[in-house]
């Protein structure tokens, strides 16, 4: 039942829209009470994102399952990873939401709560490895934000190509660079696969050497232009 519902859902906001579609409509075309919608979906913003809380229960619990000596980083790595096999498992139905997501204004902010949801239990399974560092709770906001970050960008490439590619390597690429950045270094792999439209090889520059190099600034928010520059400049190195 609750599939049906999704499905359901899904018809009419393909074909009437988001906001003109309501739960009368869903429960009407999927053949089922108002009472059962709500026994499975709180909302209707709830039955586009009908896999978020299972996920998010399958991270937190994956994080409370970690070895003492498991290196925290990667961890926090291969959690988000799990929120990737979700948006995988199907990937027709995680284009049209992307798609719907980028319409409706309610929806993002939606997906935007979810999402800090998703960082906040990273956060929370790195301050307990970082407990009793003065820089604990810092080093593991900071690195839960960057964990999500590369993961989205590297999920919304893939969903802007229609779902085509490897994500699993599209998102393993993004979160190397995490990982180079705060972490122990990860084992070399293969480099990122093409982006759409993008023939393979095209990063095979005489700089391709240096694609991996990564430089993190920390600037005060106002700061002057020029001020962030010089900062890049003393970074890499250079006067």
């Amino acid at each position: 039942m609750r599939d049906a519902l999704v499905a359901a859902a899904f018809q009419l906001f393909l074909e009437r829209g988001y906001e003109q579609t309501t739960v009368d409509d869903i429960v009407n075309l999927a053949g089922v009470g108002r009472r059962s919608f709500f026994r499975y979906f709180p909302s209707k913003e709830d039955v586009v994102f009908p896999d978020h809380e299972r996920c998010l229960a399958d991270m937190t619990a994956f994080l409370a399952d970690s070895e003492a000596d498991a290196e925290p980083v990667a961890r926090v790595c291969d959690a988000a990873r799990l929120v990737l096999s979700m948006y995988a498992e199907n990937p027709s139905f995680s284009v049209q939401r992307y798609r719907l997501t980028k319409k409706v204004p309610g929806l993002r902010a939606y997906e935007l709560s979810v999402v800090w949801r998703y960082e906040r239990a990273l956060a929370a399974y790195l301050r307990g490895r970082f407990a009793g560092r003065s820089d604990g709770s810092l080093r593991a906001d900071v690195i839960a934000s960057a964990v999500v970050a590369a993961h989205n960008n590297a999920l919304r490439s893939w969903l802007r190509s229609d779902g085509q590619g490897d994500a699993s390597a599209t998102v393993d690429h993004a979160l190397r660079y995490v990982q180079a950045a705060f972490g122990a270094p990860a084992p070399p792999s293969s480099p990122a696969p093409a982006a759409a439209g993008q023939p393979v090889g095209a990063e095979d520059s005489e700089d391709a050497e240096d694609a991996e190099d990564v430089v993190v600034v920390v600037s005060r928010r106002g700061a002057p232009l020029w001020r962030v520059v010089q900062e890049i400049e003393t970074a890499l190195g250079r006067h």
